[in-house]
């Protein structure tokens, strides 16, 4: 593992290790698709709770309260982002009478790093940066603003012309600044946690791996964009710390011009895993996007339709079609599943 993770996080982009799938890479995958579904089981969707949307674990025992003892990561902070977005059945509340733990904010995730044996093993100190997806599977996408909004009025970029979704955009950079979960915004909070923990492991091999299931999986590539872009996995000596996003059954987040500065400019490296029967990672950009003739991208690029969208990344399509153990005829929300993810993976 030591001699391997590079190429396993897309040092190379994946030549050779998804067909046939190398063990290693499998199970790298499956541990990152873990993490990510580790959000869903921790999270209170239950309106008659009183912690409705929040996370149901203390930080200190995410891992072996989500059936995940073995892990070994630890969880460093956990993540809160605002209900003020166009992203519907994102937020949930308590129907208690009485005032609920967060007026305006929703658990999001999670910062861990992995410990000192894990370490060990895998060649480096890894930081991961989890993002839950909607309690609900696949209903959200269909109501997307389905408008790309330039980044740079919030995450700076030099590019005017990089273009992502407004509500993934609006979600990852609201704050409200009475509530004490979202007082910083979802931005701030990763920013400022990385920036504590690079600092922390300054001496030492250190990678960045993000990953997210649907809705997350675009706050992975966000958060993965600004890292990079705002150079804060570049040491001050120059060193760059290698940044990877592990998305599962992720929709479109960017126009052309994103994934052009993701991928080329700024170097991060994606892997897309998802079902190809999936609707999912088929929105936004329904009608113009990666499938389309090159000259008719660039077009839609110069006249800023609003409707452009581009995947990133090395994609690993899966079908449970084929799978003796799944439903072929399954409906949307469960061919939409991270479960069944998982268990295509595994084999």
């Amino acid at each position: 593992m030591e001699k391997t993770w590079r190429k396993t996080h897309g040092e190379d982009n994946w030549v050779g290790l998804l067909d046939p799938m190398d063990p290693i890479m499998r199970s790298e995958l499956i541990r990152y698709g873990e993490m990510a579904q580790a959000c869903y089981d921790s999270f209170d969707f239950d309106p008659y709770s009183k912690y409705c949307g929040s996370c149901r674990h203390q930080h200190q025992v995410f891992f072996p309260s989500s059936d995940l003892p073995q892990i070994g990561y630890t969880v460093a902070r956990y993540l809160y982002a605002t209900a003020n977005i166009n992203i519907p059945l994102f937020f949930k509340k308590s129907r208690w009478p009485d005032k609920y733990w967060s007026e305006h904010a929703n658990w999001m995730g999670y910062v861990a790093v992995s410990d000192d044996e894990t370490t060990k093993y895998i060649g480096r100190r890894d930081i991961v940066i989890a993002w839950r997806g909607t309690v609900t599977h696949v209903e959200w996408v269909a109501n997307l603003q389905n408008y790309l909004k330039p980044i740079y009025k919030d995450i700076p970029c030099p590019d005017n012309d990089v273009r992502v979704e407004a509500g993934f955009l609006d979600m990852y950079t609201d704050r409200k600044n009475k509530d004490g979960y979202c007082k910083y915004s979802a931005r701030e909070q990763v920013l400022g946690e990385l920036k504590r923990l690079l600092e922390k492991y300054s001496n030492e091999e250190v990678s960045v791996t993000l990953t997210g299931h649907s809705l997350g999986s675009a706050m992975a590539m966000l958060s993965a964009f600004d890292i990079a872009e705002t150079g804060l996995n570049v040491r001050e000596n120059g060193e760059k710390i290698h940044v990877s996003v592990f998305s599962f059954a992720g929709p479109r987040v960017g126009n052309l011009k994103f994934k052009g500065r993701l991928e080329s400019h700024l170097g991060v490296k994606v892997l897309r895993v998802f079902n190809k029967h999936d609707m999912v990672p088929k929105s936004p950009g329904v009608l113009i996007n990666e499938t389309s003739p090159f000259w008719l991208l660039k077009i839609a690029e110069d006249i800023n339709i609003p409707w452009c969208y581009t995947h990133v990344g090395v994609e690993l399509e899966l079908d449970h079609k084929i799978s003796p153990f799944l439903n072929p005829d399954a409906a949307a929300a469960d061919v939409h599943n991270m479960e069944a993810i998982l268990h295509l993976l595994d084999g």
